[in-house]
């Protein structure tokens, strides 16, 4: 079945629970509204043979609203053919169901994305911190977080960088 086909087949099938396919260089997207995810995925898994979400991320849009993007890469390995499933949520409410319950491996990917980006996943069965400390305020990937960056040190360029650090050692 080719990419144009599989867009038009399941805009068909799901109907209501889908706001837009996107249909661009030979990909698909569905573009899902947040309180329909867990039907979608749990039907493109189910009745579709997408068997292996290989990917779960987010986008910062900001200042755009809605804000985020949480993005889900489906495969189906009897079909040879992905999809992506895409939700927007705001940067007022950035909560979405946990789609843990549909594929096991989200359980990481969606640690990583409250640690990172701050989206809360409901019914999640260990929502907490995988990459930074417990103690670490605020998500680095947000997008008002400032960019900043620290000199790698080398031989060429150790003395200045340890003179510059107020708790350098000598």
């Amino acid at each position: 079945m080719k990419q144009d086909e599989l867009a038009q087949s399941l805009k068909a099938a799901l109907g209501g629970l889908v706001e837009d396919v996107v249909f661009f260089r030979d990909e698909v997207t569905l573009v899902v509204p947040r309180e329909h995810i867990i039907e979608v995925l749990t039907y493109l898994r189910d009745a579709q043979g997408f068997d292996m979400l290989t990917d779960e991320t987010c986008v910062d849009y900001y200042p755009r609203e809605p804000r985020f993007g949480i993005l889900y890469q489906l495969n189906s390995l009897s079909r040879l053919i992905r999809l992506r499933v895409k939700v927007m949520l705001s940067e007022h409410d950035p909560t979405i169901r946990s789609a843990v319950s549909v594929y096991r491996n989200a359980n990481w990917l969606e640690r990583e994305i409250y640690d990172l980006f701050g989206i809360h996943f409901e019914g999640h069965p260990n929502l907490r911190r995988i990459l930074l400390p417990a103690d670490y305020q605020g998500h680095p990937l947000r997008k008002e977080v400032p960019v900043t960056v620290e000199e790698n040190a080398f031989s060429f360029n150790r003395a200045r960088i340890d003179a510059q650090k107020p708790y350098a050692t000598e």
